[in-house]
């Protein structure tokens, strides 16, 4: 019997996985994990009226979600001053990303990225045929300027750029930001990631033009919000692409409960600077732990800190593994040299102690 084929596309790529998530490492170990820090996921949790509403929800899910979003476009549309028509919501900023690319990106077309950035970006590209190009970090940060100038010499359909990035936590002030977009040669749109947004200084916030014609922001509630397991994103845009997303997004693909919680946390302004002002103590608490093992934080403006372990990936890899043998879950960089570094995520004092302890056994045991 003939089977249906794949498409040549499909058949090319290699089966990968951008992320191994902490329940399939439960499994294997067959235990849970202590502390669970390595997911980027916000461990302070959502806005109690959040939870609330979810909750009320939770009777109503034999009900599809509103496929417009309305009511939570609304909000979104009058927390940043824009027409409703600049927004979009989707399955995280995953779930848009993807759609971007879908939208943007011809066969064979070259995409501006940096080596070792957010993988599931280039995990899309690679699914729509685009063609990667890779700019190497500079200095612990995504090279901007390298990422313009890749983008005018191959004609790129997309620029993309994490601010603050992921893995490193590092930024750019805002001006540096709207230079970019200055410097965007014709037909590149700016795939601008703000998942760490609320956790900057607004300060250092860009200034751009919602109708820009070259660019795209994209925020999320997974974060800051604490609504991880929501999968509810947004994108801010000029109308005319906002408008191209109607014509290839899941109608029905947010859910009815994390549609209804996302409104509420967005509604609850005061929670999320709470929460802002507690990711930043724990910032500092991840630090202090880190020096006291001679191992050196990198300033992040996000809601975790990369350590540098001081030499290469293979020792980093070392404390990772060590960490993880004391059911503590915590992440590394896969590109070198980003690899030196392990990703630990904020979280409250109790999680962090369970955290300083087993570096403390991991350290020890590295010395002997």
């Amino acid at each position: 019997m003939k089977r249906p084929p794949l498409t040549n596309l499909i058949n090319a790529l290699p089966t990968t996985v951008p992320f191994v998530g902490p329940e399939t490492l439960e499994r294997e170990r067959r235990r849970e994990f202590r502390a669970r820090i390595g997911a980027n996921e916000n461990g302070f949790g959502p806005s109690p009226r959040a939870i609330a509403a979810m909750e009320r929800a939770a009777r109503d899910n034999w009900k599809y979600a509103d496929p417009t979003s309305h009511d939570l476009i609304a909000a979104i549309a009058s927390l940043h001053d824009v027409k409703p028509a600049n927004v979009v919501v989707g399955e995280g900023i995953d779930g848009l990303l993807g759609l971007a690319v879908h939208m943007t990106v011809e066969r064979g077309a070259a995409v501006v990225t940096s080596d070792g950035a957010y993988p599931t970006f280039n995990f899309h590209v690679a699914s729509y045929g685009g063609a990667l190009v890779k700019v190497p970090y500079l200095a612990n940060r995504e090279d901007i300027a390298g990422l313009a100038a890749a983008a005018e010499r191959t004609g790129a359909a997309i620029l993309y750029l994490s601010n603050p990035d992921n893995p490193m936590g590092s930024w750019w002030p805002g001006v540096d930001i709207q230079e970019l977009v200055r410097r965007l040669p014709s037909g590149c749109l700016l795939c601008l990631d703000e998942a760490y947004i609320d956790t900057l200084p607004a300060s250092a916030r860009p200034l751009i033009d919602v109708e820009h014609p070259q660019v795209l922001r994209f925020r999320t509630l997974s974060k800051a919000y604490g609504l991880a397991g929501a999968r509810i994103g947004y994108a801010l845009g000029p109308v005319r692409l906002i408008q191209g997303f109607e014509k290839v997004r899941n109608h029905y693909g947010i859910n009815r409960v994390g549609q209804v919680g996302a409104l509420a946390a967005i509604e609850d302004q005061a929670y999320l600077a709470e929460v802002v002002a507690q990711i930043a103590t724990a910032r500092e608490q991840i630090g202090e732990i880190a020096r006291a093992h001679g191992l050196e934080p990198l300033n992040s403006a996000a809601s975790f800190v990369a350590i540098e372990c001081g030499l290469d990936g293979a020792y980093a890899k070392r404390i990772l593994d060590g960490l993880l043998a004391r059911d503590v879950f915590v992440r590394k960089p896969s590109v070198a040299p980003l690899d030196r570094c392990v990703r630990v995520s904020c979280a409250p004092a109790g999680t962090l102690a369970i955290f300083a302890a087993a570096l403390d056994e991991v350290m020890r045991s590295l010395r002997k």
